[in-house]
């Protein structure tokens, strides 16, 4: 497996003190470090008006990295594509993809805050159709050696080329998911896929369900299966009270970052969305003794490796960090990166290089 860095800028908390605009300059300076520290990737969350996290620009912020960086692949998790045309957006990521000379992941979704729907005047109740219509457009763009038209359901233009045209045709695309749907989705489309464990937990299964709905859904619709990532909340804990510490910095995210940017309310939750009312609900009751693997890498080293093994066998190619979750501080983030490399990166070295072979 390779590991990556990843944040959603989660900053909505009570009684913050950290400005967005610092928590944005620490994400950039611990993308750069990520970098430094030989991890594979960067994923930087889009979110907006302060609903749980701060960082509305990620390909702007990914911009600023890449001239800071030589190995790092750039990617957004996710951008929420029905905010967007999807012409700005081929655009944008194509000229990031050149500038970087081809290190351009691109990760999409619907998001699921209706609070960031509603200034942009894009219907939230309708965002599946939307949103899969523009990723075939966006993808369509990509790759297109002529001028394109196009007159769908939501989107209508003629004679489009768009440029700079990307160094990698296609961009490598994956679809970020949290219920069966997605995940068929993904396969359907020949994407790959980014799921977060807890969610998968609480709406569908474990990471080896995820593997065997994708591989099958891939074989179905005749389509070559691609890589697998997951995200995880990551604490290092060598004592008791630092592992309590980490748990309720935890809780603290999902009772208020996630709780209230989640549909969670049965009566205006869109039929796409119900999963999320019992996860909702579920977080609600959520202890600190609840903070399992299936959510979590918590602990020690040993404690964290075991755990990444049983992801490795479940058949992901990829981890992705969430070091900086609950207001943790910016040089406690960084150390803790340092350590994870130092520490447990090793320990799949050798499964790395001979993939790499």
């Amino acid at each position: 497996m390779e590991f990556g860095y990843f944040t959603l800028s989660d900053n909505h908390y009570e009684n913050n003190s950290r400005s967005s605009n610092q928590f944005v300059a620490d994400i950039t300076a611990e993308a750069i470090h990520a970098d430094k520290l030989g991890m594979h990737s960067a994923w930087i969350g889009e979110h907006h008006f302060n609903s749980l996290g701060v960082l509305s620009c990620p390909d702007l912020v990914l911009a600023h990295v890449a001239a800071k960086t030589t190995r790092l692949r750039l990617a957004p998790a996710v951008t929420v594509t029905p905010l967007h045309h999807p012409i700005r957006v081929a655009e944008q990521w194509a000229t990031l993809d050149l500038l970087s000379g081809g290190r351009v992941d691109f990760a999409c979704g619907r998001g699921y805050d209706r609070r960031e729907y509603e200034p942009f005047h894009v219907s939230f109740d309708d965002n599946q159709g939307i949103f899969e219509e523009g990723l075939d457009v966006i993808r369509r763009l990509w790759t297109a050696d002529d001028r394109l038209s196009h007159h769908g359901k939501y989107y209508s233009f003629d004679d489009v080329r768009i440029t700079p045209r990307p160094i990698q045709r296609p961009i490598p695309t994956y679809v970020g998911s949290f219920s069966k749907p997605s995940i068929e989705l993904a396969a359907r489309l020949g994407c790959g896929l980014i799921v977060a464990p807890f969610a998968a937990a609480m709406t569908f299964g474990g990471l080896q369900q995820v593997h065997d709905l994708y591989h099958e859904t891939c074989v179905k619709h005749g389509k070559k299966p691609y890589r697998l990532m997951c995200s995880y909340f990551t604490h290092f804990a060598d004592n008791k009270a630092q592992e309590d510490a980490a748990r309720a910095r935890q809780i603290r995210y999902y009772k208020e970052c996630v709780i209230p940017a989640l549909p969670g309310d049965p009566k205006t939750a869109p039929p796409s969305y119900r999963y999320f009312v019992d996860m909702v609900e579920r977080l609600h009751k959520v202890r600190p003794e609840d903070l399992t693997e299936n959510s979590v890498l918590l602990g020690s080293p040993a404690r964290i490796i075991d755990t990444l093994k049983k992801v490795e066998a479940a058949g992901f190619d990829e981890v992705i960090l969430y070091v900086n979750v609950g207001l943790k501080p910016h040089n406690q983030v960084k150390e803790e990166m340092s350590r994870f490399m130092a520490e447990v990166a090793p320990t799949f070295a050798g499964k790395r290089k001979e993939a790499a072979a």
